[in-house]
């Protein structure tokens, strides 16, 4: 059995003021990723529209209302969905999705992401040297990279 106070859990920075509290590591969770977050009007869960082909990615709003932009298809039309608190939403893999705080009052939620590690991530963003409509998430030496899975195109993200 693990037990921990979310406030003594330090913030993890994601650029922004963003409050994201990473949950799994200090509980010992080895299977699930579990998030706590807490976006002020206009905060978002990530940098951007994204999918994990190889985790389910669940929401759970405890208070305020989030809103969701999602697809199937990187090049597709957005749908969104509202979140309000007692709700969750779940996004299967390959799934691209967004979540954000639109409202005038604090979101709280916890995100939770299965397998907890997550090594094939996208972008619904289109390469500029071929006909991909999605760019692929890489570790570098600061940060990340996007790369074309098809063409092997390397560029900075714009954070």
């Amino acid at each position: 059995m693990e037990h921990v106070s979310v406030d003594e859990v330090e913030p993890q920075s994601l650029g922004g003021d963003v409050d994201r509290r990473g949950l799994a590591d200090p509980l010992g969770a080895t299977d699930v990723a579990i998030n706590r977050y807490v976006l002020e009007p206009g905060e978002g869960f990530s940098g951007g529209l994204h999918a994990h082909l190889d985790q389910e990615e669940l929401f759970y709003v405890v208070e305020g209302t989030a809103t969701f932009e999602y697809r199937s298809d990187p090049a597709g039309e957005s749908e969104t969905v509202t979140v309000g608190p007692g709700e969750a939403v779940r996004f299967a893999p390959g799934d691209y999705q967004q979540g954000r705080n639109e409202s005038d009052e604090q979101v709280v939620a916890l995100a939770l992401g299965a397998p907890k590690e997550t090594t094939e991530s996208r972008v619904a963003q289109p390469c500029p040297d071929c006909d991909s409509d999605v760019l692929a998430l890489a570790p570098a030496d600061e940060g990340f990279l996007l790369v074309c899975p098809d063409c092997g195109t390397e560029l900075e993200p714009d954070l």
